[in-house]
């Protein structure tokens, strides 16, 4: 049985590295993917697509993408019950990362110019650059909180 997944979408905001109860470094980011078909208002609709990015992808993604960016991403679908507020659960389905591939930087050559000394002001336009996660995906079993308040930060 095959359980892979690949996804070109915008970066619906910046991600952030958050720490798991064990250390190890997690961020979660959302994909706004379009429809190759239009509704009946003749418009393209989106699906915004929850992925969770572990380790040495979690920290590529966190320093050189923003909000806008286009990349994709290859990983399994996977679901896990959470439990809301209420104390009822629902179960959440989500992509885990297992590769991100930088495809075009939302960033202009203005903005590009007037940042010079930014370290993270890379243009991905012209090339693709590819992280891999060499963990094996089944060790990827840290549970992550529900509340964020508690995670710690980079």
């Amino acid at each position: 049985m095959i359980n892979q997944i690949t996804l070109v979408g915008r970066l619906v905001r910046t991600p952030e590295l958050d720490l798991t109860e064990s250390g190890k470094k997690v961020s979660t980011i959302t994909l706004a993917v379009p429809r190759e078909y239009k509704n009946v208002n003749g418009e393209y609709d989106a699906d915004f697509i929850d992925c969770t990015l572990w380790t040495g992808v979690a920290e590529s993604a966190s320093e050189y993408c923003k909000t806008g960016d286009v990349i994709g991403v290859r990983g399994k679908v996977q679901s896990r019950l959470i439990e809301k507020e209420d104390g009822t659960k629902v179960k959440k389905m989500e992509v885990v990362a297992d590769r991100i591939s930088f495809l075009a930087s939302s960033r202009s050559n203005e903005n590009k110019k007037d940042s010079k000394n930014d370290d993270c002001e890379d243009d991905f336009t012209d090339s693709v650059i590819n992280i891999n996660n060499n963990d094996v995906l089944g060790e990827n079993n840290d549970t992550l909180k529900s509340d964020k308040s508690s995670k710690k930060k980079k």
